[in-house]
């Protein structure tokens, strides 16, 4: 039989007859072959000489060859194997118009298509698709429903009484068969939340080598140095937008994201000795790397991210060491679009429970005294963003917001006694107050009326410490963040119960609902899946190439906003996970939207946000605009316009729009419907502040672009849940 290979250097004709052949004879043999040619470049002009010469196109050709006959290469348009109509998610459709290049050829016989996670349907491919796509007496012959398919699985699940056993499941659901992992884990997320999520991921990480099926991402180790590049050209996406990063230093892995998303382990051997000596472990076996050896392969990993995806490709540091975690953040952070979610993720989701919780206990944050357990990336994160927002409330500085806030790490409370021997992140901490050794005399001396725990220790929010924080307050915030389960500060029991019911709780890791007195109390959980998925596609769709402390507060004033009175009724600070399509949705148009606010606002904000190539463009339109501001002259030149566009206010839109080419890939719609509601407020302002900070409208052609902005906001939804499983790693 003649190879694929071989069969890249023939005719057009000759290909179109091979292929035809192939599919005729062997479809299972084929397999998932791919045309590949040596030089594609020099191949397809030989291929364009050969078609023009003979006076036809490819296109043509190609449909001329298919026939009637279904093929593999032919999906139907409500086939949901290409992503067709019926598609889980309802976004994509396949299309019998689109042309195929025969260099890009990929042949899948039933066989292989059974075997492709990214397609597989199992027993739910319906006749018509078995009969399309060659898998007939390769499943049993019942169609059954992808809703019968989910409630078998889950009825599996509920099963074993083990959580890593349901972790392991799922693992291997999503090897098997992607669109209806996803699907049950949009139906069921609270109860599957805490399987792939926090606290079970902990032991899968702990367990990763015994429990280790097949590699997902990618692996970079220390023997890939001077070679990152050529690794990163392994993976065969190439439209890559995220990538989540860690060195596994302080590991609390996540999962998998997804086609536009990149999971990477950096490898640079650790200090565990019971990994380096299990027998099952898959990583180094050598000593943790450090210094400037290890300085030297992260710099060459985030200068072979920037040459091979551009500078728009969001990096997420994830579970990296205190001590490295800072120094990365602010070594690229102005030059890379770079979020770390220990320190930025936490610290939004915290300060929008925070926001909410105020709306229960009255005041502003500048009105109350926090008291931090633990001074590392989180702890500190967290204080820094709480200092800021309570900045921009005030108008004062940074440097007298913080006074508001202490901080207690493994020697007592920060104070300036100790400056001299403190690490450089924790200095901005240190307050003028008499040294203080425990956390008890803390809460007496300090007396905070917010307790926040991120110390990773179990049960330091003792009984006497509750107890003292409630007697000076009505309704102490206690806050216990620390993951997983067995390290929190408190539970949620011991926190209504020693507070006799006034405490307003909220954790790292779940806990069930607490009876206190006849009365029910539901914990909250400050999770960071609440922020990093909006706030990633709040990057993405807004162009941004820098993470701006203004997105974050942005973020949280988002997430706050989605807590309603009956779950206030309930004192729950956070919304229901149950809404996390559309809670990742608002924060991704409130993150736009800023980015967006940014752009146009402050000139020194616009390098910081906006790469030069892509913004030059709108701030040279924004100058135009400027320049011909003046009511008369808008009004002479909109007369010459088309007729759709009727009004001033609608001109403006236009030209903006038309500026930046029809509003292709900048999210205007998105952000439109986030700042919707402030449209009364832009009816008011000048024609000048109209032009310099417009309003979008969507003017009636743009209509189709709406139904893609729409598009969008399910698109959130997906990439939330792809972001909520973001790495196994060591």
């Amino acid at each position: 039989m003649l190879s694929l290979k071989a069969a890249t250097f023939l005719n057009c004709e000759e290909k179109n007859e091979f292929f035809s052949l192939q599919r005729r004879r062997w479809p299972a043999a084929v397999g998932s072959a791919t045309i590949n040619c040596c030089c594609a470049a020099e191949r397809q002009r030989k291929e364009e000489r050969l078609i023009s010469s003979r006076g036809v196109t490819m296109e043509s050709m190609m449909k001329e060859r298919r026939g009637d006959n279904a093929s593999v290469l032919d999906l139907d348009s409500k086939s949901t194997v290409g992503g067709g109509v019926e598609d889980a998610y309802g976004e994509d459709r396949a299309t019998e118009e689109q042309v195929v290049t025969p260099w890009t050829i990929s042949v899948a016989s039933g066989y292989s298509l059974l075997r492709d996670p990214h397609h597989n349907k199992g027993l739910a491919f319906t006749e018509k698709e078995r009969d399309a796509h060659y898998l007939r007496g390769l499943l049993p012959p019942v169609c059954i429903t992808q809703e019968l398919q989910e409630k078998k699985i889950m009825n599996s699940l509920r099963q074993y009484q083990v959580p890593l056993q349901r972790y392991v499941a799922l693992m291997d659901l999503q090897e098997r068969n992607e669109r209806l992992f996803y699907k049950l884990l949009i139906d069921n997320v609270e109860e599957l939340l805490p399987v792939v999520y926090t606290p079970t991921v902990g032991e899968a990480c702990q367990k990763y080598g015994c429990i280790f099926r097949r590699p997902q991402g990618l692996y970079i180790s220390l023997k890939e140095k001077g070679k990152i590049l050529e690794v990163l050209k392994n993976w065969p996406e190439r439209s890559i937008q995220v990538i989540v990063v860690t060195d596994g230093e302080r590991i609390l892995g996540l999962g998998d994201l997804g086609c536009q998303c990149l999971p990477i382990t950096i490898d640079v051997g650790t200090n565990n000795e019971q990994l380096l000596n299990d027998e099952f472990y898959i990583g180094l076996r050598q000593k943790r790397a450090t210094g400037q050896e290890y300085a030297e392969l992260l710099h060459e990993f985030m200068t072979a991210v920037k040459q091979n995806y551009g500078e728009k490709v969001l990096i997420q540091f994830e579970d990296f060491a205190n001590h490295n975690a800072f120094e990365l953040l602010a070594k690229y952070s102005t030059s890379y679009l770079v979020f770390n979610d220990d320190i930025q993720g936490t610290a939004s989701v915290v300060l929008a429970g925070l926001v909410a919780a105020l709306k229960l206990v009255g005041g502003t944050l500048a009105e109350h005294t926090f008291l931090f357990l633990g001074a590392g990336e989180a702890g500190t994160g967290i204080a820094e963003l709480i200092a800021l927002e309570m900045s921009k409330q005030t108008k004062a500085p940074v440097t007298e917001t913080r006074k508001k806030i202490w901080l207690v790490d493994s020697k007592g409370l920060i104070v300036n006694s100790r400056k001299e021997s403190l690490q450089h992140f924790k200095k901005p901490w240190a307050h003028d107050h008499e040294p203080v050794k425990t956390l008890l005399d803390a809460v007496k001396a300090i007396k905070p009326t917010v307790l926040i725990g991120t110390s990773g220790v179990g049960g330091t929010f003792t009984k006497e410490v509750v107890e003292a924080m409630a007697s000076f307050n009505e309704k102490p915030i206690i806050l216990a963040l620390s993951n997983p389960t067995s390290q929190s500060e408190c539970t949620a029991e011991e926190a209504y119960t020693w507070t006799k019911g006034r405490a307003i709780f909220a954790s790292g890791s779940p806990f069930d609902p607490v009876e206190y007195n006849g009365k029910v109390f539901v914990p909250g959980q400050s999770n960071n899946a609440y922020i990093f998925p909006g706030f990633g596609l709040g990057l993405i769709i807004s162009g941004a190439i820098r993470v701006h402390d203004d997105m974050l507060l942005a973020a949280s004033e988002a997430l706050a906003s989605q807590v309603t009175e009956e779950n206030f009724k309930n004192r729950l600070i956070y919304p229901p996970f149950t809404n996390i399509r559309k809670i990742s949705a608002q924060i991704a148009a409130k993150v736009a939207a800023k980015a967006y606010e940014l752009e146009i606002d402050s000139s020194g904000m616009n390098r910081c946000c906006y790469s030069s190539p892509s913004s030059r463009k709108p701030r040279e339109i924004c100058r135009e605009l400027h320049v011909h501001s003046s009511i008369p002259h808008l009004q002479a030149e909109l007369k010459q316009q088309p007729a759709k566009v009727k009004d001033l206010k609608s001109f403006f839109v236009f030209k903006f729009r038309t500026a930046f080419g029809g509003g292709k890939s900048t999210g205007f719609g998105l952000i439109y419907d986030s700042v919707r509601e402030r449209e009364e407020e832009c009816a008011q302002v000048s024609a000048h502040q109209a032009i310099c900070r417009p309003k979008l409208e969507m003017l009636p052609r743009e209509e189709r672009r709406r139904q893609e902005v729409n598009g969008l906001f399910a698109c959130s939804a997906v990439l939330c849940l792809l972001f909520m499983f973001l790495l196994r790693s060591v």
